[in-house]
């Protein structure tokens, strides 16, 4: 598969990085500000901050997020950022009732029926507020009864089901249990359905949550590790925004999509499913008989021996969901420009929770709060920005990036005329170690701002040398997943964008213990990684809003398309597919770039200010590239996704892909092998052309 993550040299960064920072800072009669944004960070501000917005559970519809939309638009208010609450109609599920029982005909003890709780910890601060988190579901599961012989399905993955169907083991009529880990749970439950499940049970393996067991191994509060009561709760509806509002707002009074017709979208599941804890899933695991699973599908110390079933463990689930339309809330803060108020830099985080939401989301919440205070005691100082800033805090992303979607698809036109870029930051802090995505125009901009930034885990250093690995490279990430609220900018309306955290991914992810004592004992004592993650998410923003010239760098995303199409080159080296139109567009692309960067530097070595039309004309053709790479028609099957470069994978919403659209159709091809199928690679092939050909011109901007 195509690889969507990038490194990039440590001598060719230094090489240009400083040099484009300091050209562009020292110029700006704003870049005093800039430096004074980075003395005024606080950790005790951003410690308070989360612990006002984790004191309850807050899942999307519930007056709990009223309260913290409410928080978070008094604290914008109150640093002098105007702001507004944007209200949206959606269709959001909860759980009426549910139940799992184990019979296992091997066994001389009775059927099993499991509790599915999460325990109370002895000196719970949150002990009181407890009965306020919902009871474990996954939202958008289709309701009904399922029984069955258990088919352990390792994470429920298109090649784990192969490797069954290779065994001999027919998941048809059965219910699968598989762990959670490498891709999306909404894609688990998809793959199950397709293989014949007529139910699914998600479990978090110890192996990858619980510490992997063994010896006097701890969990929280003890330590970071989910204990075994710890359920990762979540949505398996597998498209993006209201399931009723496909490709429009869901403001009240609309059209809306029938249950039916919802159901024919394909992005809501057909067979009922239900997440447990790890201690669950080991019961379920040791009453599964049958071949033994592959080294790679077994658990950690002291689990016992992985076997793929079916049976002779007998699963009874019930799921009962109640889906109702809620009023859900996000909240806009606008900071207005002064010489370009018509174009946005656009900063986002959302605010609903599945439990308390100390990391996911409220960390980023923490952070954006930080940012906006420092920007608004810049304010008191004279500053203003060249364009506007506007924050978005986004309400029932859990559910599936519902608020940011709703809130694109509304200002859909208005976006993709004016908007720079969008800024995201989900779950600030998870751990160590500084991560960013993005699209590749920003690559530079995100490294430079990463230089300035000391690392909050060695104050000798600053991120970008944390950021290092071993071979002086660093890392980014590509915005090609629907793992959260960039993917209706990016995927939808072709706006640049970047993610960022410190640490990737943490034990107690979506369960009742992801609280404000997880965070303060092992994701972040001291509050210096939010404060990281808030200087580099600012600095950038800061850049974006002030910088005469936009600082991207279309290089990047040649560097990257190359490496994209020499992999799909040796993926296709059997078939009769020509690449030459894809080779070319980007070799037409390559000259683009460097045109504009030629300008840039040309307007960059002027004495005297910058012409503002001629200015705002460069800009203009910096913004605008992005959108090139959209298509109207969107991908095929899945036509909200616009973008032909970056889009989820087909099988994993997580998972990020380059030419989406091609994969898709390789795909396809592959699993029938028709010469009608394999013309549609080829089809793909030239939509992609076009497209990069597109961005070409608007980069010229230049009639033909």
């Amino acid at each position: 598969m195509i690889k969507t993550v990038t490194t990039l040299s440590f001598i060719s960064i230094l090489s240009t990085s400083f040099f484009f920072f300091f050209s562009a800072t020292i110029s700006s009669p704003k870049s005093f500000h800039h430096t004074k944004f980075l003395s005024l960070s606080d950790n005790t501000s951003a410690a308070n901050h989360l612990f006002t917005l984790t004191r309850r559970p807050h899942v999307a519809g519930t007056l709990a997020n009223v309260e913290t939309a409410s928080y978070v638009l008094s604290t914008l208010i109150s640093n002098q950022i105007p702001s507004h609450l944007t209200s949206y109609q959606v269709s959001l599920t909860y759980p009426l009732s549910r139940s799992l029982t184990l019979t296992d005909p091997s066994s001389s003890s009775s059927s099993k029926q499991f509790t599915l709780r999460q325990e109370i910890y002895d000196g719970d601060p949150y002990a009181d507020v407890a009965k306020e988190v919902l009871p474990t579901f996954h939202a958008y599961a289709k309701s009904g009864s399922a029984s069955g012989p258990a088919v352990y399905a390792n994470y429920g993955r298109v090649q784990d089901f192969a490797t069954l169907k290779e065994m001999g083991v027919n998941v048809t009529g059965n219910v699968v249990l598989a762990r959670y880990g490498e891709i999306y749970r909404g894609d688990i439950v998809k793959n199950a359905q397709e293989a014949g499940a007529i139910g699914v049970i998600i479990y978090t393996d110890r192996k990858d949550y619980g510490g992997g067991g063994g010896g006097d191994k701890r969990w929280f509060p003890e330590d970071k590790w989910m204990p075994p009561s710890g359920v990762q709760v979540g949505s398996v509806f597998t498209g993006n925004g209201d399931p009723t509002t496909t490709g429009w707002p869901s403001i009240e009074g609309c059209e809306r999509l029938s249950a039916e017709e919802v159901v024919k979208t394909g992005d809501v599941p057909l067979i009922p499913s239900l997440p447990v804890s790890w201690a669950d899933g080991e019961v379920i695991l040791r009453s599964i008989d049958g071949p033994v699973a592959n080294g790679d599908w077994q658990g950690g110390v002291d689990s016992p021996v992985y076997r793929v079933g079916p049976g002779p463990g007998i699963i009874n689930l019930n799921y009962q969901g109640n889906e109702v339309l809620r009023t859900i809330q996000n909240v806009i803060g606008i900071i207005e420009g002064e010489e370009e108020p018509d174009r946005y830099v656009i900063l986002g985080n959302h605010r609903d929770a599945w439990t308390f939401g100390a990391v996911d989301p409220n960390s980023g919440t923490a952070a954006m709060l930080e940012v906006a205070e420092r920007l608004g005691k810049l304010q008191k100082q004279g500053w203003r920005p060249r364009r506007t800033i506007v924050f978005c805090n986004w309400d029932a992303e859990e559910y599936g990036l519902i608020g940011s979607t709703e809130w694109v698809e509304e200002n859909r036109e208005i976006l993709t005329s004016r908007a720079v870029a969008y800024l995201n930051v989900d779950s600030a802090v998870y751990g160590k170690g500084f991560y960013a995505s993005a699209t590749p125009q920003l690559d530079e901009l995100l490294i430079q701002a990463s230089q300035l930034v000391r690392d909050p885990d060695n104050s000798s250093q600053t991120v970008y040398d944390s950021w290092l690995d071993l071979k002086s490279k660093v890392v980014l990430g590509r915005l090609g997943g629907g793992g959260s609220d960039y993917a209706a900018f990016v995927q939808h309306i072709g706006v640049p964008a970047a993610d960022m955290s410190f640490g990737d991914g943490y034990p107690v992810y979506h369960s009742m213990y992801d609280d404000f004592v997880w965070m303060k004992n092992f994701g972040d004592p001291m509050f210096n990684r939010h404060v990281a993650v808030a200087s580099v998410w600012g600095l950038v923003a800061l850049r974006l809003a002030d910088d005469e010239i936009l600082p991207f760098n279309y290089l990047h995303y040649v560097d990257e398309l190359q490496k994209s199409a020499e992999e799909l080159k040796v993926e296709l080296e059997d078939k009769d597919i020509n690449l030459k139109p894809l080779l070319n567009s980007i070799d037409v692309l390559k000259l683009a770039a460097i045109k504009i960067n030629d300008q840039k530097e040309v307007y960059r070595k002027r004495n005297k200010k910058l012409d503002f039309r001629k200015l705002r004309e460069l800009n203009d053709r910096l913004m605008m590239a992005e959108r090139a790479f959209t298509d109207r028609d969107g991908l095929s099957s899945r036509p909200w996704s616009k973008h032909l470069i970056y889009a989820p994978s087909k099988h994993n919403d997580y998972g990020s892909k380059s030419f989406p659209g091609i994969d898709d159709a390789i795909e396809m091809a592959k699993n029938m092998d028709s010469e009608e199928l394999w013309k549609s690679v080829q089809h793909e092939v030239w939509r992609v052309s076009r497209a990069i050909k597109h961005a070409s011109l608007v980069l010229n901007g230049e009639l033909t």
